[in-house]
């Protein structure tokens, strides 16, 4: 190792409380050959304590030993010298399963030195177990589905309460029946008593955004019990944020389970001042008894459907009913102004980028900024908007560009935030390519330690690895991963502090990001110097009982 360089790790580690305890067991030296061995580098345990000189060692999937030199050889060994050791890291808010039985090598997941993604978000979750608008699978055939798939890296899932919405009562804005309440209920307890790791709402989206406060409340009680998480993606982020964050707060606390405040922002430059307000909102239901946190991803725009730009009210009934009101007299001018409200917050149609359409003879438009587009159309920019997703039956993307870079540090520094993707699995070439789609999908983690630690210096090295691995890892309950500990599961990273950077930009997104130099995924080398290597060994992830 440099002197620079061991000198750069070791002031980026500096030490800083651990929100856990427990050390990091070390074994003797000496011990029966194992499979992978890293040598030499600086590892650092997850909880937040200071990297330290080591080796590591892994056996049959899990971590064998750890200690300043273990003697032997492995069947594999790794040079880690001048290298940070890790963690895999856990990304606690992902859509990359929407990809994952297409492309089961999770490229840009694996690239970024994830582990273990966790999907079933914003309301959304693959099943419900039952009801009549979603799969009837179980949860138990869920993951037994992910497990067949031949994953490269771990899947946990929520239950998402849209989902649930959706597969009993439908696209209706009215409240739930209390047999239908009943018939939730009981999907959301059979979830969580299979392997759910939480449930999630998306109070933006249809039809997850009918549901009132109370059906919420008695949607997350099967939590409490498992102190599992409600992971909400708010009713609002912008204007009626505050009021958001207390509908949140007050879901959790009535339901008596954790609170997971998804990719948590400030939306349109006339809110970026609430931050102050929000934090003071977390930390009073914290002093309460709450248990809260929330997630973010490092980047200063969001990705959505287009249709989001839209009131909710007039989204009931699905696409087509949605289209009739955009023609309806009575309507259609109330959608227009509502919309170009909402457009005009986030500030103009240039900040929104077109990500993803579904009518071929629209695909030019991906990646250009809308406004721009119905310019070199001669267009109006709203009807732009509406003939987009006309003919592609309301399925565009979008990403908006309406964050700050200044609550966006203290977002991800704050001791309650931890760091997500908020993305999906893409690849540079093959199925998983496909659109123009927010680079968070091929660099969050990466961007984190290169723009947040190494260039800004809103955070240590220790506390992001920390909100990477064993504070996500611990908010789930899964306890066999998240932390660098003899016994626990063999999925590790290991990158350069000086050098890791994403590449993916908003222009140019499938760039995967350098500085990565080994992923192992339950004791696989699954990346190693750049080449994807080993069987995958992904596998379905359940928090403790």
């Amino acid at each position: 190792m440099t002197t620079s360089r061991r000198s750069f790790i070791r002031t980026a580690g500096g030490a800083i409380v651990a929100l856990a305890t427990a050390p990091t067991p070390v074994l003797a030296a000496r011990q029966r050959r194992a499979d992978v061995i890293l040598r030499g580098g600086m590892l650092f345990d997850g909880i937040g304590a200071a990297g330290v000189e080591s080796d590591l060692a892994i056996t049959a999937g899990r971590i064998s030993a750890i200690a300043r030199r273990i003697t032997g050889t492995g069947r594999r060994e790794i040079d880690a010298r001048g290298l940070a050791i890790a963690p895999g890291f856990i990304d606690i808010h992902s859509h990359a399963d929407g990809s994952l039985f297409q492309d089961p090598r999770a490229e840009s997941v694996i690239r970024q030195g994830v582990t273990t993604i966790v999907v079933g978000q914003d309301g959304s979750s693959r099943t419900t177990g039952g009801g009549r608008g979603a799969s009837p699978e179980s949860f138990n055939a869920l993951f037994a589905r992910f497990d067949r798939a031949s994953s490269a890296v771990n899947v946990a899932s929520m239950i998402g309460l849209g989902s649930v919405r959706g597969a009993v009562i439908g696209n209706a804005d009215r409240a739930a029946t209390p047999d239908e309440l009943r018939q939730m209920t009981a999907l959301v307890e059979r979830a969580v008593a299979e392997g759910a790791c939480g449930a999630s709402s998306g109070l933006e989206y249809t039809p997850g955004g009918f549901a009132r406060p109370n059906e919420l409340i008695a949607l997350c009680r099967p939590l409490a019990r498992r102190r599992l998480p409600y992971a909400t993606h708010m009713r609002n982020e912008d204007d009626r944020l505050l009021d958001s964050i207390e509908e949140s707060i007050a879901v959790a606390r009535g339901a008596g389970c954790p609170l997971q405040i998804s990719h948590l922002k400030t939306q349109g430059p006339r809110n970026w001042g609430k931050l102050d307000e929000v934090f003071a909102r977390v930390e009073t239901a914290a002093r309460s008894g709450l248990d809260v946190a929330f997630d973010r991803y490092p980047y200063i725009a969001y990705q959505t459907g287009l249709t989001n730009l839209f009131p909710i009210w007039s989204r009931e009934g699905g696409n087509a009913a949605f289209i009739a009101r955009l023609d309806a007299p009575d309507t259609g001018m109330r959608i227009r102004e509502e919309t170009l409200a909402k457009v005009a917050l986030i500030g103009g149609w240039d900040n929104v980028m077109i990500a993803n359409v579904s009518n071929a003879a629209d695909k030019r438009a991906e990646g250009a900024r809308l406004g721009t587009h119905a310019t070199s159309l001669g267009a109006d920019p709203y009807e732009t908007a509406v003939g987009l997703l006309r003919r592609s039956n309301g399925s565009v993307g979008m990403v908006g560009f309406a964050m700050s870079e200044e609550n966006l540090d203290r977002i991800l520094a704050h001791p309650r935030g931890m760091v997500c993707s908020d993305g999906g699995g893409y690849a540079i070439s093959g199925p998983s390519r496909n659109g123009h789609p927010h680079p968070r999908g091929f660099g969050s983690f990466p961007r984190v330690l290169a723009r947040y630690v190494r260039e800004r210096k809103a955070l240590t090295l220790p506390q992001a690895i920390h909100k990477m691995s064993a504070l996500p890892a611990s908010r789930l309950r899964i306890t066999d991963r998240g932390r660098l500990a003899v016994g626990l599961a063999g999925d590790v990273v290991v990158f350069d502090p000086a050098t890791v950077t994403d590449r993916a930009t908003y222009a140019e997104p499938f760039q995967y990001p350098v500085g990565i130099k080994a992923v192992l995924v339950n004791g696989v080398v699954a990346l190693l110097d750049g080449t994807r290597d080993g069987k995958p060994a992904g596998r379905s992830v359940r928090p403790a009982t």
